[in-house]
């Protein structure tokens, strides 16, 4: 078994000290060290990391690009550093609520948006860390810690391996919209008028995209399918440019016709878009998660 070297953080701290005061001889006076001891202590680092952090440039020290790394990761070691003990004895950080997101590539990004907006109303200030991609990868970010919760269109799924907690958000029905022209003539008759009509789908294997080929195939109605597009937001693009109609979720059907200037042509509660935050909390005590949560039922009760 191959031993990892040990970070000794008061050679960090050293370093740190001296790349902040920008020469040995004034950190060394700062922190009331001899400066080859000093020196010696920093070349340990340098010894346990492999790379020399430092490069004399005249009288001044100045970092390599190693050392910049180093000292960016030292920064935040130290500053919450400071913020634990501030915690400990009660005193507030001033550092803001941070949530990191994970978002499945699949959901809509408008509901996304309305979803995690209320993090950014708490008291005191948040800070979202956002990121989408697939939900195995997510999870597994969610599993390291990495992130604190994700977003996706179906619950965890048994036998994943981590330890997860699903919270269902809330669920509502499908509306279909298409370019005005477009619309005027699928309305009547919808759902039937769908059969033959130019038609966007979400890509195979998202949860939407079941409900909507089950719904269609029971309906025996066979829309020209001119394509195929995970990303949700890109689907609506394609449809503002009339290229076919397309579906999204009911409870952002007003904000979806307003910021891509589509109709509203038909809708459906056959067809169901359902919405879960995964986290490692089995009761919810992260304050960004509960507001993430709140806003949910009111989103999918309005």
């Amino acid at each position: 078994m191959l031993v990892q070297p040990w970070l000794n953080y008061h050679h960090l701290l050293y370093f740190h000290a001296t790349a902040r005061e920008g020469s040995v001889t004034a950190a060394a006076k700062k922190l009331r060290l001899a400066q080859p001891t000093l020196s010696g202590q920093i070349k340990q680092l340098e010894d346990v990391l492999g790379e020399p952090l430092f490069e004399r440039r005249g009288r001044r020290l100045e970092l390599t690009a190693t050392g910049r790394v180093v000292y960016q990761y030292a920064d935040e070691i130290f500053g919450l550093g400071q913020e634990l003990v501030q915690a400990v004895r009660g005193r507030p950080s001033g550092r803001p609520l941070r949530l990191a997101v994970g978002v499945s590539d699949a959901l809509p990004k408008l509901v996304v948006y309305r979803l995690l907006e209320p993090v950014l109303r708490l008291e005191g200030g948040a800070r979202l860390d956002v990121r989408d991609g697939e939900v195995p990868a997510l999870l597994a970010e969610l599993g390291t810690h990495r992130l604190d919760l994700v977003l996706s269109d179906a619950p965890l799924p048994s036998g994943s391996g981590i330890k997860a907690y699903n919270h269902a958000l809330g669920e509502c029905g499908v509306t279909f919209f298409a370019e005005p022209s477009a619309a005027e003539r699928l309305a009547p008759g919808f759902p039937a008028s769908l059969d033959g009509a130019r038609m966007l789908l979400p890509a195979p294997g998202s949860a939407l995209r079941r409900g909507l080929d089950e719904w269609l195939d029971g309906l025996g109605v066979r829309p020209d399918v001119v394509g195929e597009i995970g990303d949700s937001a890109l689907l609506k693009a394609f449809g503002q440019g009339g290229a076919g109609a397309i579906a999204a979720p009911t409870a952002v059907a007003d904000e979806v016709a307003r910021q891509y200037g589509l109709v509203a042509f038909g809708a459906t509660e056959h067809v169901r878009e359902r919405f879960w935050a995964i986290s490692g909390e089995r009761r919810i005590r992260h304050p960004a998660v509960g507001a993430v949560v709140t806003g949910a039922r009111a989103l999918f009760t309005a």
